[in-house]
């Protein structure tokens, strides 16, 4: 009995070791990427797999939801995953890395630099064509992937680097989120909106005075409420995640964010990349790689990702408005903001926004997406791991 409980035990743990390691998302990802490309371009499933995320969901259409799969996990499920960031974000800001101006200073505005130069590079490529409503494409982060290539470096990326890079990745969500509310939308409805306030209003009150199970399902039935109205009012729906993380009061948010760690990175996440990745990489795709939308954002996401974040460093420090410890290795910081140019997530929804309509813009801009994070993996890895020898050598020498 207790050889059966302790291997029942053993391996309950090893799950814990393996949903806590940033690694297995960015493994995760991959695999569903891989899968999802593979199936989506074999004659004998690409048509049965890219037609299953187009199919309708019965009634949806009659309530005003959205009314197919992909459109459901886009907008929708992915609530829920702008919510856990949104509560990130939140953490952060009241009690984490970003909770002082001082120590806010060097990753916002690193993180602003590493929004604003991917998109003028896009911007240069694209200036007065029909791709310029992608030009946000280039400037997201994927919090998820970059912090799982960070944990296989190990001791190659000293740990002040890696607190830096996640307040940048999570100031660059919130840059990638005001991005989408403001400029993705539709037209403004403002009734729908109002309903919006009202529900937010209700939702701080609750959240505040009934603390047993029936607040937590009053908070789910007024957090759906407060999306279908969003949804409704020409915002992004996914927007609404964010709200409802900002009200929360800050004592609930560990709680929420450790139950919904699981959900969000392992099946919310890994669902969005097998229906936004199930791209058909035709002859007309591969020749698009040259056209101004894919060179705008690769080099967007490889080279203006870092060489914007090194800048604004560079900047501060040479104006003196941080002071850098004394072993600080420029080349460290060039190799975490080439890890941040990994868009994944967060681009591929952008891509999707801008382009609505057109389905092959789409699959160009998600195949470039793809190509530039994958380029920003590797070179980051290998960069980080060569630097941090030299330096080691140095250090021992």
């Amino acid at each position: 009995m207790s050889s059966h409980h302790s291997h029942t035990q053993s391996s309950v743990s090893l799950f814990q070791k393996i949903i806590n390691d940033n690694r297995s998302i960015g493994v995760l990802l991959i695999l569903c990427t891989i899968s999802s490309l593979i199936l989506s371009n074999i004659s004998a499933t690409s048509t049965h797999y890219t037609n299953f995320w187009e199919l309708e969901i019965p009634g949806f259409h009659h309530l005003h939801l959205p009314h197919s799969i992909a459109h459901f996990i886009n907008d929708a499920l992915m609530a829920l995953f702008f919510f856990h960031v949104a509560i990130d974000i939140k953490r952060e800001a009241t009690s984490g890395e970003l909770s002082s101006p001082r120590r806010m200073m060097l990753p916002a505005v690193s993180a602003l630099f590493g929004v604003a130069v991917p998109a003028l590079i896009f911007i240069l490529f694209t200036g007065g064509t029909i791709y310029m409503r992608g030009w946000a494409i280039p400037t997201a982060t994927d919090i998820a992937f970059t912090l799982g290539i960070v944990s296989l470096l190990g001791k190659a990326v000293p740990h002040t680097m890696k607190v830096f890079l996640t307040a940048l990745a999570i100031i660059d969500d919130l840059c990638a989120i005001l991005i989408i509310a403001f400029f993705y939308g539709s037209a403004l409805n403002l009734v729908w909106l109002l309903l919006v306030a009202m529900f937010g209003i209700i939702i701080y009150v609750v959240t505040r005075r009934i603390h047993n199970k029936i607040g937590t399902l009053l908070l789910i039935l007024l957090g759906l409420c407060m999306w279908y109205c969003m949804y409704q009012s020409g915002i992004h729906a996914t927007f609404a995640g964010v709200i409802l993380a900002f009200l929360l009061p800050i004592k609930k948010l560990s709680k929420i964010e450790h139950s919904l760690g699981f959900p969000v990175n392992f099946m919310v996440v890994p669902i969005f990349a097998l229906a936004n990745t199930s791209i058909v990489i035709s002859s007309a795709a591969a020749t698009s790689l040259s056209s101004p939308l894919s060179l705008g954002i690769i080099l967007g996401l490889v080279l203006g990702k870092p060489f914007g974040i090194t800048f604004a460093v560079f900047l501060m420090t040479k104006l003196k408005l941080v002071r850098l410890g004394t072993s600080i290795n420029w080349a460290q910081f060039l190799g975490v903001g080439i890890l941040a140019g990994i868009g994944f997530t967060m681009s591929i929804f952008v891509a999707i926004l801008s382009f609505p309509e057109n389905e092959m813009l789409r699959d160009v801009a998600k195949l470039s997406v793809l190509i530039a994070s994958t380029l920003a993996m590797v070179i980051g890895y290998f960069w980080l791991r060569t630097f941090s020898r030299i330096k080691s050598k140095k250090d021992h020498g």
